[in-house]
């Protein structure tokens, strides 16, 4: 299954949507928005695209009464804590923001889901921990990696992982 993976567009719908165009040209299946999604607008632009879509929220999405509600109305799976996407074999790939560095930590060390992704730290991360791939898409708003704003596209029948640059 291929994944297109983002987080951290804190409201910019704009270019929210300009990375919602890279992945579908990538051909993916499915969207994970890694948390930090901060608008109705940009969770309705989730909703538009047309594909499978997982939400959870972040630390900066303060009201998440009104982004669940969107994202109900929108078709896109909200959750406050964890989103798990059902994979091949009866695996799922599991995605928490990451500012609960415990419940983060907690996903990794119990090695139950071969991907565990996060946002949070606005910086791309591809590292395996055991038999856990943890994956941050780096960010969509002030990027703190070389490269600027990036998401990125998962093939979990490959493992293979790029990170795609978008525009500053």
């Amino acid at each position: 299954m291929k994944i297109g993976l983002a987080s951290d567009s804190h409201g910019r719908t704009r270019q929210l949507q300009d990375a919602l165009a890279l992945l579908q040209q990538r051909q993916v299946e499915a969207i994970v928005h890694c948390g930090d999604i901060c608008s109705n607008e940009s969770v309705r632009a989730l909703g538009r695209c047309g594909l499978p879509v997982y939400l959870v929220a972040g630390n900066m999405d303060r009201y998440t009464l009104r982004l669940g509600r969107a994202a109900r109305r929108a078709g896109v799976q909200f959750s406050h804590e964890t989103v798990e996407i059902p994979l091949a074999a009866g695996q799922y790939l599991i995605a928490t923001h990451g500012h609960h560095e415990r419940r983060l930590a907690d996903l990794i060390d119990g090695q139950q889901f071969p991907y565990v992704c996060h946002g949070h730290t606005h910086c791309r991360r591809d590292e395996r921990v055991g038999a856990v791939r943890v994956i941050c898409p780096g960010s969509l708003h002030h990027p703190r990696s070389p490269g600027g704003p990036s998401v990125a596209v998962l093939d979990t029948e490959t493992d293979q992982l790029d990170f795609i640059d978008l525009p500053a």
